[in-house]
């Protein structure tokens, strides 16, 4: 199987993503991106009785009470949307081991080429901050074309870190807390292989904006293959082992591992009230895309 030719500028990147991806969720989506993500709702319109179908998180229980029977708040959208990406370039993003030679860091960046077009194609502004040994960078919340190409190469820019500590999420999402004033939508990318401590701190992110935790993972951190001695390292401090993968039982016992961490993963974000988009390095993105909107949709409805 040939390695396609990786693009090298942040046009040829946007270019390619345009193609082959964009056009693919416009059609699927139908142009309806905000099925990827709530209103934000901030000003109050209206009450009318409930209906089926309504979010019944809208519902005015004060109102119900009163009149016997539900109704539910009606909001004015934003017309504006400000989107964030908190993205984590620590280490162990840098991992990939897929046959297309595509790293969690290039799963990353496409993902938010992807949603930075999306948005600012339709007037909304989207800014980032990256993460590596701590906040190294943030670019400001531009609307245009050119905002999403300087993302990319913002993204392309930050340096692939060396290993030396775990990462910590928690000063990461504490430093976004205090810096987005303004209530937004918020993607916190990351592999979440993180000092523990950060539930709290990503919920009252959760809280004061509408956070989506995309987690980014290569299949090859679940499942070993079975292809005889090889070194296991550590990605983020870099500290290595040489195991037997033939062995039998040392793959089931890393797998076991493997699917404990996913069980704790996901009972953390239900803690901090998240929702969750995983995306392998594996992954078709649009399919990825258009399946978590179709659970974000189909949520709403109940």
């Amino acid at each position: 199987m040939n390695t396609p030719t990786l693009a090298v500028t942040p046009e040829q990147i946007l270019l390619r993503l345009d193609w082959n991806v964009i056009r693919r969720l416009d059609g699927l989506l139908q142009g309806d991106y905000r099925t990827l993500f709530y209103g934000f709702g901030v000003d109050f319109a209206d009450l009318r009785e409930y209906q089926p179908g309504d979010d019944i998180r809208y519902i005015d229980w004060n109102v119900t009470a009163r009149m016997d029977s539900p109704y539910v708040r009606q909001y004015l959208e934003d017309r504006e949307i400000t989107a964030w990406f908190l993205l984590d370039l620590s280490p162990s993003v840098d991992f990939g081991t897929t046959q297309t030679q595509r790293d969690k860091r290039t799963a990353l960046t496409e993902f938010v080429a992807v949603l930075a077009r999306l948005l600012t194609r339709h007037g909304n502004r989207v800014g980032a901050m990256m993460f590596g040994s701590g906040i190294q960078r943030t670019v400001p919340a531009r609307g245009g074309k050119l905002q999403v190409l300087r993302l990319i190469n913002e993204m392309q820019k930050q340096p692939r870190l060396a290993r030396a500590a775990f990462t910590n999420l928690k000063s990461f999402f504490d430093g976004a807390l205090n810096s987005i004033r303004r209530r937004s939508l918020v993607f916190v990318v990351s592999d979440f292989i993180s000092e523990p401590g950060w539930e709290r701190a990503l919920s009252l992110l959760g809280q004061r904006h509408e956070a989506i935790a995309v987690r980014l993972y290569d299949p090859r951190e679940v499942e070993l293959p079975d292809v005889g001695m090889v070194a296991l390292e550590d990605a983020e401090t870099g500290a290595q082992m040489f195991v037997d993968t033939h062995d039998a039982k040392f793959r089931q016992r890393f797998f076991a591992a493997a699917q404990k961490r996913e069980r704790d993963l996901n009972a953390a974000f239900k803690r901090a009230g998240v929702d969750v988009m995983s995306l392998s390095t594996e992954d078709d993105l649009v399919r990825t895309i258009v399946r978590f909107a179709s659970q974000r949709k189909q949520a709403r409805r109940k």
